[in-house]
């Protein structure tokens, strides 16, 4: 995984991650995938893609910053089985000088599916404080470039819905 911060980006709309193999040992005995792990999956993809903003690990060391979730909604979609290969697409919603808003789906990577969605705000962090701050210039230029390459795609089915017992199975 990339982890630079002294780098171009070109921001793909939506961003795709790298594959990912979903393991035996993550189903419950249910037949399912456990629901920490749809977490584990969409947190890859989330800081495979924060890395391209200059987000990534390199920046945690150097920096004394990093980000993290304040919130996220996920959505079970369709079951994933053992051994299924997969993908997230993410998408950059909106953002401010502390927060990001992110939107991924989880597909079946050879046969394209959707199986879970997740939404989150991500937020700014001090490490050494541990106190939400604004990101620096050139990490905010980034975001907007995301931003940009991500405006023109279709609003995703189900972004800001809410939890409530009135939605329908």
């Amino acid at each position: 995984m990339l982890d630079l911060i002294d780098f171009e980006p070109v921001f793909f709309a939506p961003f795709v991650s790298s594959p990912m193999q979903v393991d035996r040992a993550w189903i419950d005995y249910n037949g399912h995938l456990k629901m920490a792990y749809y977490e584990l999956i969409f947190d890859h993809a989330a800081s495979e893609a924060l890395t391209l903003l200059g987000l990534g690990q390199q920046y945690a060391q150097q920096r004394g910053a990093s980000f993290f979730t304040a919130e996220a909604h996920v959505r079970y979609l369709r079951e994933i089985t053992p051994e299924s290969p997969v993908r997230v697409t993410l998408r950059l919603m909106d953002y401010d000088e502390k927060r990001i808003h992110l939107y991924q789906t989880l597909h079946h990577a050879s046969e394209g599916w959707s199986s879970a969605t997740c939404e989150q705000i991500a937020v700014h962090v001090d490490l050494k404080s541990r106190r939400v701050t604004p990101f620096p210039d050139e990490v905010l230029e980034r975001i907007a470039m995301m931003r940009a390459a991500h405006a023109g795609l279709p609003s995703p089915d189900g972004v800001g819905r809410r939890v409530s017992m009135m939605a329908r199975c």
